[in-house]
């Protein structure tokens, strides 16, 4: 999410085939240069193809002294995208190829990159399968990926660009907490990360489980107000007056 102040960020860490195969993976990266960048990456889709992805940034499969990560040496965000967005479409293409034509789509995954490089302002991207992405403005502030549905209609009518950043947390636990208790594939816990413009290092960064009274209060809450709500309007009647 997009704000005045800077960027929220926040992704859920379930993985799941199926039912009875749930696993806890985390699904958001940071990488810091203290007074000169941020940059976060959050991950939706196949996990072997994310896990690649992000291995190849960190380059993993090197020896620690000789590991190059060019995310921290771009000079924009643009640049960090458009690196990220081609990793993310040749590890899918070649696990297609290995796999057969027919696999393509079992290694989709999409990605967010956000973050701030020094000298310039504040940039969230959301890359697609395909390698090309689009860029978050103040007409279309925050981006999702993974299960959208039924935390996107809390967004919408909750944002506003000159928020606290207290209230864009309060206002995407409301969002998750409405999809988790509607879809299986996502769930807690959450890791939430605050970036304040020009600070370069994260202004708060957390893990947030289920018995977290913060957020127990408020899914309590939501619920609760929600049932008020409906209760407020008028009543229906079959007979018109």
């Amino acid at each position: 999410m997009l704000l005045d102040k800077g960027l929220v960020l926040m992704s859920d860490t379930r993985t799941n085939s199926g039912v009875d195969n749930i696993s806890v993976f985390r699904k958001m990266h940071v990488w810091s240069v203290p007074d000169e960048r941020i940059i976060s990456i959050m991950t939706a889709g196949n996990l072997a193809t994310t896990q690649g992805v992000i291995s190849q940034i960190e380059e993993r499969a090197k020896a620690h002294n000789e590991r190059h990560n060019s995310l921290l040496e771009a000079e924009t965000m643009f640049q960090v995208a458009t690196a990220v967005g081609k990793i993310l479409r040749d590890t899918i293409a070649a696990s297609s190829e290995q796999n057969g034509e027919d696999a393509s789509a079992a290694f989709r995954a999409s990605m967010i990159v956000a973050g701030q490089i020094k000298g310039g302002q504040p940039r969230l991207f959301m890359i697609y399968p395909e390698g090309n992405f689009i860029e978050a403005s103040f007409d279309t502030p925050f981006f999702q990926i993974g299960e959208t549905k039924y935390g996107r209609p809390i967004i919408i009518r909750g944002y506003d660009r000159d928020m606290s950043f207290e209230d864009a947390v309060k206002l995407l636990m409301v969002s998750f907490d409405s999809t988790i208790k509607a879809n299986l594939s996502v769930g807690l816990p959450l890791d939430l990360l605050v970036i304040e413009t020009g600070t370069f290092v994260p202004t708060h960064q957390r893990r947030i489980a289920a018995d977290d009274p913060y957020y127990r209060a408020v899914s309590a809450g939501w619920s609760e107000a929600l049932k008020n709500a409906f209760h407020a309007l008028p009543d229906y009647s079959f007979f018109s007056e």
